[in-house]
């Protein structure tokens, strides 16, 4: 009777989640998604694609078949020559822009990052692994564009909440060398990103347990699910290659068990790769920045405290002055 209540406990976490996601969605496709190249001066913010033209394997020209990144730059003056790229989540489904893109934008932004909020393909129409072609494509923008941003190459992080975790995750594991010889000078520099922060990340995301949130069942490729399985989770690709790693969960998220974030903190562990974990004692899934409770408000502080220790948030004065 109570393994019957806990799958039905985690099924309707996950209908809980799916129709978030579906929310969070819903402004893209009544048209008004980040529009490409627009700006908006007064408060620092633009939007660019990915790619100048279609984005590799695009199925159509809407919003959803157009990556891009929107850039909100810190106050002029407080720039420290950091950059944060910024993957929501939604279970890969549709986007949380607000809760997992733009506060936590904008809270980078406070502290001198310069930030990038990807808005990167997904659903059935975009399977993986098109959307760690997307985050890569990410960084190596960044990158390849630093000293038009005023930040450091060496000094972009990515951070990732659910779904978004996963992508993180993949990201900071699955990464390409650049390639000097290509004509697209953004495809000459790596996507490894220097440093990587996990909100309650969906590590577990590709398998076919269904007591739990699971991709495979949600994008119906369970015929696949194996070799997905095998090619898509992050932990099972750490090395001592992976970046610094900062994770924060809650012990009874409903939705993405906190062993799956402990599964890549081991990993971290076994290949010698610095890594800190954050575990709450209490706490829903999707909780953002910690969405006013008193407790989970903490954990921002306690990566403010992470980023000082790694040096991110002291200014680095030539490359913040453009020399």
């Amino acid at each position: 009777m109570r393994l019957h209540s806990s799958i039905s406990i985690a099924l309707l976490a996950s209908a809980a989640l799916m129709a978030q996601a579906q929310t969070e969605a819903r402004p893209d496709q009544s048209g008004s998604c980040a529009e490409v190249s627009s700006s908006n001066a007064f408060l620092g913010i633009s939007t660019i694609r990915l790619w100048p033209g279609d984005a590799p394997e695009a199925k159509g020209t809407g919003c959803d078949d157009i990556p891009t990144l929107s850039v909100l730059r810190p106050q002029p003056g407080r720039e420290n020559g950091s950059a944060v790229i910024v993957m929501p989540g939604g279970a890969y489904m549709g986007l949380a822009a607000i809760l997992e893109g733009r506060e936590v934008a904008d809270w980078f932004a406070a502290r001198g990052f310069t930030a990038f909020v990807l808005r990167y393909r997904l659903g059935k129409k975009y399977l993986l692994p098109i959307p760690l072609v997307d985050a890569r494509r990410a960084v190596q923008l960044v990158r390849a564009r630093a000293r038009d941003y005023h930040v450091a190459p060496n000094r972009i992080a990515i951070i990732g909440f659910s779904a978004g975790g996963s992508l993180a995750g993949l990201a900071a594991t699955q990464f390409v060398p650049g390639n000097p010889d290509a004509e697209d000078p953004i495809e000459r520099v790596s996507s490894r990103p220097d440093y990587v922060v996990l909100g309650y990340p969906w590590i577990g995301a590709v398998s076919p347990n269904t007591a739990h949130l699971s991709y495979c069942k949600l994008m119906d490729v369970m015929d696949r699910c194996e070799e997905l399985q095998k090619a898509y989770s992050p932990d099972l690709f750490v090395t001592r290659d992976t970046p610094p790693t900062f994770i924060y969960h809650t012990t009874d998220d409903a939705t993405v068990p906190v062993e799956q974030a402990l599964r890549f903190y081991e990993a971290l562990l076994k290949a010698g790769v610095s890594g800190e974990i954050h575990i709450f004692a209490h706490g829903a899934h999707g909780s953002g920045l910690g969405s006013g409770n008193a407790t989970l408000d903490q954990w921002p502080n306690l990566l403010e405290n992470w980023l000082r220790d790694k040096g991110l948030l002291t200014p680095e004065a030539a490359v913040v002055s453009g020399h």
